[in-house]
């Protein structure tokens, strides 16, 4: 049993495992990371063999932790890390390269049917009718899109919301409301087999599947990190956030929206973020927390989605791809029959 783990912002660690029955037999971790002394290797091995092949990432880790010389230095690397990737191995966990991944390019769509549309994806994927894909977004009107599980009373004004053409959508994701004006915001989803994530917590699934356009950000000099749980920052603020939702299919469902150039007087207007909200950000107002990407660069909105479509073809591939006739039908049906009722929309009022 294989697998390979990119720790974000760090280095690549490799399991090679082996199972007698219910039991790890041989255990090879490596990578390119960095380790002192040189017997801690050793010990981390010794560490996993012996142990069920039920452990989960958090008892793997523990294991590594107690075994290490006291002396022990582990850079771009962790117990935590090397929980993950045996937990990987032994559930068949795949990688990014693996796949063959589709591009669908941006087409505006009304709130509703990108809602449903996100939701057919996954769906297809998770079905084995579609390959793993990634999907840039355009809207055709502006829009709030609140999370599964929020209260539209709590999270949106809809007085003011109507009155500056703002449509209010709820997504099948959780996670928080998207302030989406045309033109000032790049969102994407990934609809991807669950191997890809198979032997991940929900927080280490945010960090592998946002990784990649971290480093995308940063080819173009900005200095983008990871945030847990679920938000791509700079020292200057929140570039954006991601929401993920694992169907039981088969597909994971994993999206990101990055601020471009938004208007945050108007956002504060519309979504009630409160001071509870805000008051562990360390800053006074919402608007002040959200740090837009035309700031950093001065680049357009289109070239930093092709950038990003770029980064994405150069580390895993891309090739040209659409939503189908049957896929489009599906969604214009269920954004009526499932997004556009009362039950769904107010399931949390």
């Amino acid at each position: 049993m294989h697998a390979e783990y990119k720790v974000p912002g760090g280095k690549l660690v490799v399991a090679d495992i082996e199972v007698d029955a219910s039991t790890i037999s041989v255990c090879r971790i490596a990578g390119d990371f960095f380790l002192e002394p040189d017997e801690a290797l050793e010990a981390i091995n010794a560490a996993i063999v012996g142990l069920p092949t039920t452990s989960s990432s958090e008892d793997i880790a523990r294991a590594v932790t107690q075994a290490l010389p006291a002396d022990a230095v582990m850079m771009g690397f962790s117990p935590e890390a090397i929980g993950t990737v045996v937990r990987r191995a032994l559930t068949g966990a795949t990688s990014f390269l693996d796949y063959t991944w589709d591009y669908i390019a941006p087409e505006p769509l009304e709130p509703l049917t990108q809602m449903a549309l996100d939701q057919v994806l996954a769906e297809e994927v998770g079905a084995g009718r579609r390959g793993p894909t990634l999907r840039l977004w355009e809207w055709a009107k502006p829009a709030v899109v609140i999370g599964s599980f929020q209260s539209v009373t709590n999270e949106v004004d809809l007085d003011n919301a109507a009155k500056y053409g703002l449509e209010v959508v709820r997504r099948v994701s959780g996670g928080g409301a998207m302030f989406m004006e045309l033109g000032t915001a790049i969102t994407y989803s990934l609809y991807a087999p669950a191997e890809l994530v198979s032997g991940m917590s929900f927080q280490d699934s945010y960090a592998f599947l946002d990784d990649w356009v971290v480093q995308s950000l940063r080819g173009l000099g900005i200095d983008a990190s990871y945030k847990p749980l679920n938000d791509i920052t700079s020292p200057t603020g929140k570039i954006g956030g991601a929401a993920q939702k694992r169907l039981g299919s088969g597909a994971v469902l994993h999206h990101v929206t990055m601020a471009y150039d938004m208007d945050g007087d108007r956002m504060v207007e519309v979504l009630r973020i409160g001071r509870e909200k805000i008051s562990d950000k360390g800053v006074q107002s919402a608007n002040k927390r959200v740090d837009p990407l035309k700031s950093h660069t001065g680049l357009t909105r289109e070239a930093i989605m092709e950038h990003l479509v770029s980064s994405f073809t150069s580390s895993y591939g891309l090739r040209p791809g659409g939503v189908t006739a049957e896929e489009m039908e599906r969604a214009n049906t269920l954004a009526v029959e499932k997004f556009a009722t009362p039950e769904w929309f107010h399931r949390v009022p």
